[in-house]
């Protein structure tokens, strides 16, 4: 049996380069020329696509919120520990001392409600 010569055709258009779908975007002229200055500083040098894509990812990765770390937390009230104390008045009885102090620290209620660190409380 001879084989026959079966006729493939081709698609028409341009070949796919990605799985990835384009996304146009129309940039004014001033955003274009920063976005080329930054990318030419890159190295090696990046084309605009991908210059467009690490921005993108630097931005998107800032925006994420990031719980402090208990380091942090810690030295964060150890300074306004110490800033408080800097401000309290040393003529006053130290139960004062001292209840100022934690007014200081704890703020003002109307801010305490909207702090997201702070668990709510039950009315």
């Amino acid at each position: 049996m001879a084989v026959k010569n079966k006729r493939i055709r081709k698609k028409r258009g341009r070949p796919a380069t990605g799985q990835d779908p384009v996304v146009p975007v129309r940039l004014p002229k001033n955003h274009l020329s920063a976005l080329d200055d930054w990318r030419t500083e890159q190295k090696p040098e990046l084309t605009r696509s991908e210059a467009i894509r690490r921005l993108l990812e630097i931005a998107l990765s800032h925006t994420k919120r990031r719980e402090p770390s208990p380091d942090a937390a810690k030295m964060a009230s150890k300074l306004a520990s110490k800033t408080a104390e800097d401000l309290l008045d040393r003529s006053a009885p130290a139960e004062e001392q001292q209840r100022r102090k934690r007014r200081l620290i704890r703020g003002p209620s109307e801010f305490r409600e909207m702090r997201k660190d702070q668990p709510k409380r039950q009315t």
